[in-house]
């Protein structure tokens, strides 16, 4: 019996021959992650542990993110204490304000993550890390504090669906659309304690922001974890971002799958979240103009913060104006992300079309600051969550969009289809 991509790579870090799903294994860790948020109970549970440092300081990677730039004094005694941790135990990638960026964004770039890797993260959008064929999964503080202390991590091997992407997208459909179709149609439970994997011929026709984008969101089907193939741009974006190897694993031809999908990025069409799960979803098409009346805009997070997606939101926006009604929020994933916008006149032009900007953080996605929503208020957001009170008061409302879309719905203030912006 063959073996998936993440099972292979868990073997590998198990030092067996052969894993089946449902088996429990221990594991080598390459890196792991943990945020202001995360950290904190993280630390506490390592001093119970006893040992006096880190398994090693370069594979400790701590970022404060959630609460940052500190919006009060709880979270600033937060950061402190992690501040403190990381001094003391000298760990090499902690990245303090001014050099941090959203993490999932912050990881890739950094070169911190390659193809082949296990990666924990005390934040459960830790897949993100899938898209670089990664097995990265997201684990509660007291297994980061583990992984911390040993270098090691349990695991149950997960069984895996596998789909199959063939085809081509149209221009303003992104991965962001393509996750979002996938989660409608399997459901928020869909993939539960299971892998998503990716591949196909259509693998080429999506970026690599776009395959973060979609590894980010494999936690909103329940899955253990997503992964995507290993291609060209894979291995170039590894070479263009890291000194480390990349390991490359490729699922048997006989490994068994719970099910399997093919997926015609070509038949995709922008697609929304309704409240409040992501899995009810509805394409532009079954939207009517000036149906969904909106109050706010975000642009960013860990799943849509990237180049790709501001550059998207520029397009369509230039030239343009935010709706008067409506307040739009561009959050760049990273600082690099930010001079970059600068550098190309992104960060002028959405300015001039009325958008606000801010430093790289989570902070509207969980309800944390930089867009919090009042009573009856909706918003169109690039994030990955819409549950109740996500953003905000437990009356308020979360549509999860594509930065096309987003941006279309920040200049008419109702969600629109982006296709109507070059009528």
């Amino acid at each position: 019996m063959g073996m998936t991509m993440t099972q292979k790579i868990l073997a590998k870090h198990a030092n067996l021959d052969h894993v089946v799903a449902g088996q429990l294994i221990e594991a080598n860790l390459d890196l792991v992650l943990g945020n202001d948020i995360t950290t904190p109970v993280a630390i506490n549970e390592f001093k119970k542990i006893g040992v006096k440092e880190v398994f090693d300081k370069n594979k400790v990677v701590i970022v404060p993110d959630h609460f940052t730039p500190n919006k009060d004094i709880k979270s600033a005694e937060q950061c402190k204490f992690i501040r403190e941790f990381a001094r003391e135990k000298e760990i090499v990638n902690f990245f303090e304000v001014g050099q941090m960026g959203i993490e999932h964004a912050l990881l890739p770039e950094k070169g911190l993550v390659v193809s082949g890797d296990v990666v924990i993260g005390a934040d459960s959008h830790t897949c993100t890390y899938g898209a670089l064929g990664a097995f990265a999964t997201g684990v509660g503080s007291t297994d980061m504090a583990c992984g911390m202390a040993t270098g090691k991590a349990w695991f149950k091997v997960p069984s895996a669906i596998k789909f199959n992407l063939i085809g081509k997208p149209s221009k303003y459909v992104s991965g962001k659309d393509v996750i979002l179709h996938i989660i409608g149609m399997i459901g928020v439970d869909g993939a539960l304690y299971r892998s998503m994997e990716f591949s196909g011929e259509g693998l080429k026709n999506l970026s690599m922001d776009s395959r973060l984008s979609m590894a980010n969101m494999a936690i909103e089907a329940g899955a253990k974890n997503g992964i995507f193939a290993v291609d060209e741009k894979t291995l170039e974006f590894c070479k263009a971002h890291s000194l480390k190897n990349p390991v490359v694993y490729e699922a048997d031809s006989d490994a068994v799958y719970d099910e399997e999908y093919t997926i015609d990025l070509s038949t995709i069409r922008p697609t929304v979240a309704f409240p409040h799960l992501p899995e009810n979803t509805k394409t532009v098409d079954e939207i009517k103009p000036n149906e969904i009346k909106i109050d706010q805009v975000v642009i960013g997070s860990c799943t849509n913060g990237r180049m790709e997606d501001l550059r998207i939101a520029r397009d369509i926006l230039k030239g343009k104006k935010v709706h008067p009604t409506v307040r739009t929020i561009v959050i760049p994933g990273t600082q690099k992300i930010y001079l970059q916008a600068i550098m190309e006149g992104i960060v002028t032009d959405l300015v001039e079309a009325g958008c606000a900007f801010s430093t790289p953080t989570c902070g509207p996605c969980l309800g944390g600051h930089m867009g919090i929503l009042a009573k009856g208020e909706r918003c169109v957001s690039t994030t990955n969550r819409n549950f109740v009170g996500r953003m905000g008061h437990v009356d308020s409302e979360v549509y999860l969009a594509s930065p096309a879309t987003a941006a279309a719905s920040a200049i008419t203030g109702y969600i629109t289809n982006p296709e109507t912006m070059e009528e």
